[in-house]
């Protein structure tokens, strides 16, 4: 199964489980997380939810193998079924309970989360602009959140990796622990959480919801359309064909790799902007909320 879900009392666990590809969200575990998402949403004997993935990595985001192939479809998909958005709208708890290397469209969905619990081996990174595509999954809605304005642009801005200690200073994630006692932890947290009546709880977080509203909604938004016209453009570019062109550089593989294991999939894009420019369109890069896949 795509997604393990295990029960403990009035927690339910879900885990993400491609683990051969880190969890990569092809279109069968996006369909998988979502339902596995929304159902215990609408499980009145789920209290609290802690989410996770299977070994070595929490999520790498979006296989980029599909998006390439499919286009637009892909994301008209991950709009209709997003897990990504599905974590973020939850009225039940939920906390992230990060295992490994969490990256890009995998960090918009932890960002979902309530908020976040780390195991030691625990790494982060916005790589978006890493392989020179924009995020469109809550990225910079959420981020700014939890570690500031300042310090999400730079995140964003340079792609660079944050283990778990620092993770913890800056206020991404709330606690760090062995990783071999990760799991147990987020559900003695959860059990707490499901200790609270649950109309109390219910409210509790639609007033942090609707408070937050105010200023992640715009960013959103913002995200929505300028990512929708990269997914447009990148359709023109697929279409008409071309050579390939590398997404990611040698030395960002070289430390992705090293830090998350081997990087699975597609690591270069088919555009062609010369051609694209005669259609009076300028080429730009598909935003796929990742950078890993599965290999071919």
């Amino acid at each position: 199964m795509l997604v393990l879900v295990a029960d403990q009392g009035p927690v339910r666990v879900l885990t993400l489980n491609r683990p051969e590809a880190r969890n990569a969200l092809s279109r069968d575990l996006i369909r998988a997380a979502y339902s596995a998402l929304t159902e215990a949403d609408a499980d009145e004997s789920v209290r609290a939810v802690v989410l996770t993935g299977a070994d070595p990595a929490f999520c790498a985001g979006v296989d980029l193998k599909e998006a390439q192939r499919d286009g637009s479809s892909y994301f008209e998909e991950f709009r209709s079924q997003s897990c990504i958005e599905a974590t973020a709208k939850m009225h039940t708890p939920i906390i992230g309970a990060i295992n490994g290397a969490v990256f890009t469209g995998g960090l918009e969905m932890a960002l979902g989360c309530d908020f976040l619990i780390a195991s030691e081996r625990a790494v982060f990174a916005d790589t978006h602009a890493r392989v020179r595509i924009l995020p469109g999954g809550g990225m910079t809605a959420r981020l700014p959140q939890l570690v500031g304005l300042a310090m999400a642009r730079r995140l964003s801005m340079t792609g660079e990796v944050v283990d778990a200690a620092r993770a913890e200073r800056i206020g991404l994630v709330t606690e760090v622990v062995a990783h071999n006692r990760l799991l147990d932890r987020a559900v003695e947290v959860a059990a707490q959480i499901a200790e609270v009546p649950g109309p109390t709880m219910l409210g509790l977080k639609e007033i942090y919801t609707t408070g937050a509203a105010a200023v992640i909604d715009p960013a959103l938004a913002a995200e929505g359309k300028i990512a929708y016209a990269q997914h447009r453009d990148f359709d023109i570019a697929r279409q008409l064909g071309g050579p390939q062109e590398r997404a990611v550089s040698t030395e960002d593989e070289d430390q992705l790799t090293a830090l998350g294991g081997p990087l699975v999939g597609v690591h270069h894009l088919d555009l062609h902007a010369e051609r694209a420019h005669r259609v009076g369109r300028q080429v730009h890069r598909p935003s796929v909320d990742g950078f890993c896949g599965e290999r071919s």
